[in-house]
């Protein structure tokens, strides 16, 4: 597991990337709420606002009391929602380092565009994968992998700076740590084996993310670059 932690690629296009700490911002503050008890029971939250693949696919309804929302808007709740401190510290983490430098790449609108599409592909792809499950997909990680695979896509010579197994202070070149990370996650998914973790998730937002990034990135940002820091 590689865990980024610095990539020191400076914005060329805008000041501050808006949407990207936003997002942040909406993910953490849902997070601290919730895990206050400010919005209520976090395994109802959990199940009512989760992407339930039995549910979506109409194999099963929610209990009474637990469809607050059209299930179909549970592909974009659920993005918002963590189920613990590594979850969403990892997540945000990830979000931090390479978010900011593919909004910057695509522009505010497009990019806000480009994670919500990368988060319902990754649930989409998750519900598909195990359609009788009734395990409530949470967390941004699906749209993260979109944004993970741009930045590869974008920057594929920047040196990020992590830590390899969470231990080992690494710095290599994107295309290396980010290739190996979405290559991990492809065989997390085929393997099958109950983790906890929706896989599948990821590698929807992946395949979503690559091909999605070459349509939105801006001309003067060109895919590949040379750029190295």
């Amino acid at each position: 597991m590689f865990m980024p932690l610095y990539d020191g690629a400076p914005l060329r296009f805008m000041r501050w990337p808006l949407v990207n700490c936003t997002l942040i911002a909406i993910n953490v503050a849902v997070f601290l709420a919730m895990n206050a008890g400010i919005l209520g029971d976090v395994e109802r939250l959990d199940l009512a606002f989760g992407a339930i693949p039995a549910v979506l696919m109409g194999q099963s309804s929610l209990a009474k009391g637990l469809a607050l929302i059209p299930e179909p808007f549970t592909l974009l709740t659920g993005l918002f929602i963590h189920a613990g401190y590594g979850h969403i510290i990892g997540n945000m983490l990830f979000l931090w380092v390479f978010g900011d430098n593919v909004e910057d790449a695509m522009g505010s609108a497009r990019y806000l565009v480009f994670y919500l599409a990368c988060g319902i592909a990754g649930a989409l792809l998750y519900a598909f994968a195990d359609p009788a499950s009734e395990a409530p997909l949470i967390g941004a990680s699906g749209a993260i992998s979109g944004v993970v695979v741009a930045y590869m896509l974008l920057y594929p010579h920047i040196r990020i700076l992590g830590l390899l197994l969470n231990l080992i202070p690494l710095r290599m070149p994107a295309v290396w740590c980010l290739g190996a990370w979405a290559f991990l996650q492809i065989v997390s998914a085929l393997s099958n084996e109950e983790t906890g973790v929706g896989f599948w998730a990821h590698v929807g937002g992946i395949v979503c993310g690559a091909i999605l990034t070459p349509v939105f990135h801006r001309v003067e940002a060109p895919l590949f670059s040379s750029r190295e820091i």
